[in-house]
């Protein structure tokens, strides 16, 4: 492990040493170029194509959609704007996609867009990612779409764009195995933690499925998309929580993070929560929601508990249709407050490439009337037809299709739409979303003390899922506290109580 991390370092030198002495112009250091000026390609349609490469998680070679929506998008930039331009898609191997993109990139390889799901901070602290700031006030359509929340992201952090609605996950169940258990009435009207155990215990010994579900809930890793669903409850509500003195704490090391632990010790003795869910990744955990070996999963709200919802139908029936369920109630209810710090995740453009002008032009196109069709609709006569005049989505397009780009709330077409852009799961989980919103306290983490935030979080992880699994007793979680302040968790707490306004 030594050996590896010191080849990391190495890497991440060279290549942090061959990008200063190439480019000059990395972002925060008062050069930024015009978005005119930067760039050294001519995207003309009669000049050769500029090739952008681009890693994606999902949207690889191995993906036929992925293939024609980019070779679809080659055509329709070269109709519209007369762009020449050709898409390389960067294959990661199967696995964590933030650790693979990271390995990518530490090893060399710069796409020229690049999808972040985590990890960015280091790479823009290396000057390795473009500022968007000029390129979005020069745009043509970003500007337009581009919503408040994305704003005030951006101004902290113009590295990453993410034109979405504000979406939690929320977590769903087949509507078929909800109206079997007598629980689900408490469970809907008055959602407490103890009426969400109740149920899950239900659905686990009444096994609605005929021997399934094996297990009440499962999630992809850690603990994080559980915590949509009991946050609140239990009085975790913002990162760092004001105490009665006025001061500041950090959530997690909190009482109200003990009382949440041992219930979520509590699921996994009595076998409610997925004993596998620490290896779980995004698609094995899917996979295990749609062959009922689990009863309840979170998906992003919106399109995603739509494409969920297809997918359901489509293996188990009709009658296997989603249902979002409430966030639980406590202290408090909601799915968690969101950070209005940063984008979470989104695209990103390499300060290295030699065509950052024509990558933003793809951005800005794809907020525009025609490449919204595209992003937002898929294929005509695959995923929509138009009739007398007006476009009429088909079940395809409900359980296969996601926009790549941009989700602005008011997509502007230069067709109606016969039929709306969300099914039933899809808009209920979106209007649940915004129904429990709230801004979180939080903010970004200063450069000095991000190598310990790191580790901090790191040792979080590895006491929550021993207390959890019961491989430490919860009469440890002081220890975890002195552990975890040790590590760094006074400083930053004491940089939080200064800063938190």
């Amino acid at each position: 492990m030594k050996k590896i991390t010191l080849l990391l370092i190495i890497a991440m030198f060279a290549m942090v040493m061959a990008a200063c002495s190439s480019n000059s112009n990395t972002p925060g250091n008062g050069n930024e170029p015009a978005p005119s000026e930067t760039g050294t390609s001519d995207p003309s349609a009669n000049a050769d194509p500029v090739t952008l490469k681009i890693v994606y998680k999902d949207e690889g070679t191995a993906n036929p959609v992925s293939v024609k929506f980019f070779q679809e998008l080659e055509k329709a930039l070269k109709k519209d704007e007369g762009l020449n331009v050709k898409f390389e898609l960067v294959d990661l191997a199967q696995g964590s996609y933030a650790e693979n993109l990271n390995l990518l990139l530490l090893g060399g390889t710069i796409p020229d867009i690049i999808y972040f799901q985590g990890g960015d901070q280091q790479i823009s602290e290396q000057g390795l990612l473009e500022d968007l700031t000029p390129y979005i006030e020069k745009s043509t359509y970003i500007k337009d779409i581009i919503m408040p929340h994305n704003q005030t992201r951006m101004e902290s952090y113009p590295y990453l764009l993410w034109i979405k609605p504000l979406a939690s996950k929320t977590p769903v169940v087949r509507a078929d195995w909800l109206n079997a258990m007598g629980s689900s009435k408490a469970l809907l009207e008055n959602p407490t933690v103890d009426n969400y155990y109740a149920f899950f215990k239900e659905l686990v010994e009444k096994k609605p499925g005929g021997g399934k579900p094996s297990y009440a809930l499962t999630a992809a890793g850690d603990i994080t998309e559980i915590n949509f669903i009991f946050n609140s409850a239990f009085g975790l509500d913002t990162t760092w929580l004001k105490k009665d003195d006025g001061t500041y704490e950090y959530s997690k090391v909190s009482q109200q993070e003990k009382e949440k632990l041992t219930f979520y010790n509590k699921l996994y003795k009595e076998g409610l929560l997925d004993p596998q869910f620490i290896t779980k990744q995004w698609d094995t955990k899917e996979d295990a929601f749609y062959k009922g070996e689990a009863g309840v999963i979170t998906g992003t709200a919106g399109k995603i508990i739509d494409l969920y919802d297809g997918r359901m139908k489509e293996l188990n029936g009709d009658d296997a249709n989603l249902v979002v369920l409430p966030p639980a109630k406590g202290v408090a209810q909601g799915f968690g407050a969101t950070d209005v710090t940063k984008e979470s995740r989104g695209l990103a453009i390499s300060s290295q490439s030699k065509h950052k002008d024509v990558a933003f032009k793809v951005f800005d196109y794809m907020a525009s009337p025609k490449g919204q069709m595209l992003d937002r609709l898929g294929f005509e006569n695959e995923h929509y037809t138009v009739k007398d005049g007006q476009i009429e989505l088909n079940d395809k397009y409900y359980k296969e299709w996601y926009a790549r780009f941009w989700e602005p709330l008011e997509m502007k077409s230069e067709t109606p739409l016969k039929t709306p852009l969300l099914g039933e799961p899809g808009s209920k989980s979106l209007q649940a979303a915004s129904d429990f919103y709230t801004a979180d306290n939080g903010f970004i983490i200063p450069e000095q003390f991000i190598a310990n935030w790191d580790a901090m979080n790191n040792l979080y992880k590895e006491y929550s899922t021993d207390f959890i699994t019961g491989k430490r007793d919860l009469s440890e979680f002081d220890k975890f506290v002195e552990a975890w302040n040790a590590a760094g968790g006074t400083d930053i707490t004491k940089y939080a109580n200064e800063n938190i306004k």
